[in-house]
């Protein structure tokens, strides 16, 4: 759901306040047998590589699941945690981190799932290592974490009845990703499973949230400002056909503006 966050990004900047709420997908992903040399022939691994390769199809998201294979994780509460120890310091709410782990993770096959790679992550994202250290030990972030968990549980009686629900599941049955969008007078909408920009601009316009009325930006002024994108966040924020956002950086990697980083299933582009 990256390409409508960030679009949500773009076009109302200020008028939005971001929240992001971890939901924990499992405290133990591959609960069957032990050992990091695990095979495809164990149910969990592939019923999530099955979950991962349908996510990336109905997002157009590059991915490369060989994580599972190489290093897989065997958590992700640790990292759920490190993003809410993140937001405690960054203006952001902790939202460059937690792209980072999903990049890092998604993308680049690297199991982040215990505490020193993850304070790596926050000296990547320029965060105060050492403060960042101590939060992610601390009473209050268990804490956060856990109150995420009982309000990502809440979401589960969100659900339309009989709807084609595009994301995962929790072990309490809520979906993710899940986006809840409320103004000051307490109305909300809540966008349950994989949403496209135009219904959560839709859903956002119609709570009152007013557009900067500024013009589609250019891929290069979207890396500028995000640092990497996926061709299909390209797409959808600069709103380019999918022909003509692939042409567009192709060229300007061959003008050596930007850098393409290839994915198994896509493709990551920065300034070069």
């Amino acid at each position: 759901m990256e390409p409508a966050i960030r679009g949500l990004m773009v076009a109302f900047g200020d008028g939005l306040r971001w929240s992001f709420v971890m939901g924990g997908l499992g405290r133990d992903l591959l609960d069957e047998g032990s050992g990091r040399s695990r095979q495809l022939g164990s149910a969990a691994t592939a019923r999530l590589v099955r979950e991962w390769l349908t996510a990336a199809e109905v997002a157009e998201a590059p991915l490369d699941p060989l994580v599972w294979f190489e290093s897989p994780l065997r958590s992700t509460f640790p990292a759920s945690m490190a993003v809410k120890a993140a937001s405690e310091q960054a203006s952001d709410g902790g939202y460059r981190y937690l792209r980072r782990l999903r990049e890092g993770i998604l993308c680049e096959r690297r199991r982040l799932d215990h505490a020193e790679p993850l304070v790596e992550e926050a000296r990547a994202a320029g965060l105060d290592v050492e403060r960042f250290r101590i939060d992610l030990r601390s009473h209050g972030i268990t804490e956060a974490f856990a109150a995420d968990l009982d309000a990502t549980a809440a979401l589960a009686q969100e659900e339309p009845a009989g709807g084609d629900v595009h994301g995962s599941r929790t072990a309490s049955g809520a979906v993710l990703p899940t986006l809840v969008i409320s103004n000051e007078a307490g109305e909300r909408r809540v966008l349950v499973g994989l949403r496209s920009l135009a219904e959560c601009r839709a859903a956002a316009e119609e709570l009152g949230a007013e557009s900067s009325g500024d013009r589609a930006p250019t891929p290069e002024a979207l890396i500028e400002r995000f640092g990497r994108v996926t061709t299909h966040e390209v797409v959808e924020v600069c709103e380019l056909p999918g022909p003509r956002a692939a042409a567009e950086l192709w060229r300007l990697a061959g003008e050596w503006k930007i850098r393409v980083r290839r994915c198994l299933t896509g493709e990551l582009w920065e300034k070069a």
